[in-house]
């Protein structure tokens, strides 16, 4: 009885010691955001994104809305930067590389992955402004 006590209170004190606020800042998380259209350019509604982190296995799952926007949240850490993450939409599949300063823990990090007809066009500097007016027009709902 006295080790399972001991147990429970080394847990405890190791639990409270973790840093879980950590999960919600910047440095903690890489984004996968863009927009699905068809082959006529119109946007796709409610298809299922899978992005797949290449080195654990473990997928993060995103739907389209009404304009075929995606926003995919990885937990991805400082260390992270230079790992592979495959995104899945449907039979296509496409690999991008998590590019990042892990220095810089002020600016969201990710990229943008556009999926038009059958072809994937990554636009890394599109992703802020991508990011900013989706996080804009959450706030205002």
């Amino acid at each position: 009885m006295a080790r399972a006590v001991a147990f429970v209170l080394a847990m405890s004190a190791l639990l409270a010691s973790s840093p879980v606020g950590a999960e919600h800042e910047v440095y903690y998380r890489y984004v996968v955001l863009g927009f699905v259209k068809d082959a006529t350019g119109r946007p796709v509604a409610g298809r299922a994104i899978e992005v797949v982190r290449d080195k654990t296995g473990f997928s993060y799952l995103a739907q389209t809305d009404a304009r075929g926007l995606y926003v995919a949240v990885t937990r991805l850490g400082d260390e992270s930067a230079g790992e592979t993450l495959t995104v899945k939409v449907g039979t296509l599949v496409r690999k991008v590389t998590a590019t990042f300063d892990a220095a810089n823990h002020a600016e969201d990090r990710g990229t943008r992955l556009d999926l038009e007809g059958a072809t994937f066009v990554e636009r890394p500097a599109w992703f802020h402004s991508t990011l900013t007016r989706f996080l804009g027009e959450r706030g205002s709902q």
